[in-house]
């Protein structure tokens, strides 16, 4: 299993929080457990960018997350090979995606 550090430029954020709440995406086989987590717990940085960790075995990295889900909520995901762990902690001081939504700095 490898673990990746996702950035992405972040689109339609009140559908996805809608679809996360429900927990749809968490009942998705066999990736949404570990996608509904890493999103709920993912940051923003200063440039707008969504970022959080994420394990995954597919090649490409997060080939079924992107088709199922990403790609219709997030533009120009990138990965970024990290050790367990390792992702997060580099993102741990950034602000949660979801406060900053609620508190109005991203739509």
């Amino acid at each position: 299993m490898a673990h990746y550090l996702v950035r992405a430029r972040p689109q339609r954020m009140a559908e996805l929080k809608e679809r996360l709440d429900s927990g749809e995406i968490g009942t998705m086989r066999p990736f949404g457990g570990e996608l509904q987590s890493c999103l709920q717990q993912a940051r923003i940085d200063a440039a707008g960018w969504v970022v959080w960790e994420e394990n995954c075995f597919c090649a490409p990295p997060l080939k079924q997350e992107r088709v199922a889900v990403l790609d219709t909520y997030f533009d120009d995901l990138s990965t970024e090979p990290v050790p367990q762990g390792a992702g997060w902690a580099q993102i741990q001081e950034l602000p949660f995606l979801w406060d900053a939504r609620d508190s109005g700095e991203v739509s």
